[in-house]
């Protein structure tokens, strides 16, 4: 279901938004549409202190490391081990 939003803008504005969209070939309101979908997709889609938390938690463990190259060469050497 769609539903109508109202916007007030001062004329300045208007003519600004209408240049923008005429300049696209666009209508104005599909012109706001997709600045208000810019606008969505710039704001995080989860609150940022449940990340942090999460993260903050996540850190928190120790958990055995290896070098990289040890841990791909002992990758390599399973394949190989299931292959054989």
């Amino acid at each position: 279901m769609s539903k109508r939003l109202q916007v007030i803008l001062d004329d300045g504005e208007m003519k600004e938004i209408r240049t923008i969209a005429r300049r696209r070939r666009m209508t104005v309101a599909e012109w706001v549409r997709g600045a208000l979908r810019a606008a969505k997709a710039e704001e995080p889609a989860a609150d940022p202190r449940r990340k942090l938390q999460a993260l903050r938690a996540a850190t928190s463990h120790s958990f055995p490391t290896a070098d990289i190259e040890e841990m791909l060469a002992q990758i390599e050497r399973g394949y190989a081990e299931e292959a054989a």
